[in-house]
């Protein structure tokens, strides 16, 4: 690991907390003696089952970057996010599988959404869903609405 200053590779750790999932650790470089935090996330090997049969390692990052890119310019916090991105984390991992398939989180991802806010729900849903016009978008509001 680098410091984020100057580069130099040698720091020393200052502070440790637990934050939520992760581990918080301040440090301060030996050469520069600035002071930076990281995050230590604890992660399983999960592999993700794509539709097409490829198996790739669970990428947390990549869920997030789908419900930040479905949430722009909604009224929903960077911290309502994350949160919903650590419960569908530890929705994954308490399965106990070794390899889940990308359904049931695209479907945990539409759950979450379902209850935070419909229109960021449509969008990730016009996607996740595969709609090709307005009807299928009109099907899924109107399901969703409880029509």
């Amino acid at each position: 690991m680098r410091c984020p200053h100057c580069g130099h590779t040698s720091h020393r750790v200052i502070d440790t907390r637990e934050a939520g999932e992760d581990i918080r650790r301040r440090r301060r470089c030996d050469r520069c003696g600035q002071r930076f935090t990281t995050y230590e996330h604890i992660s399983a090997n999960l592999l993700v089952v794509k539709s097409d049969g490829r198996r790739e390692p669970f990428d947390r990052q990549k869920v997030l970057s789908g419900i930040q890119i479905a949430s722009v310019k909604r009224p929903i916090s960077s911290a309502a996010i994350e949160h919903v991105v650590v419960q569908i984390e530890e929705a994954l991992f308490a399965l106990g599988r070794a390899e889940v398939p990308s359904s049931v989180i695209g479907n945990l991802v539409l759950d979450h959404l379902a209850q935070m806010d419909q229109v960021a729900y449509i969008r990730f849903a016009s996607v996740y869903l595969n709609m090709n016009d307005l009807n299928d978008l009109r099907a899924e509001i109107d399901r969703l609405m409880g029509r």
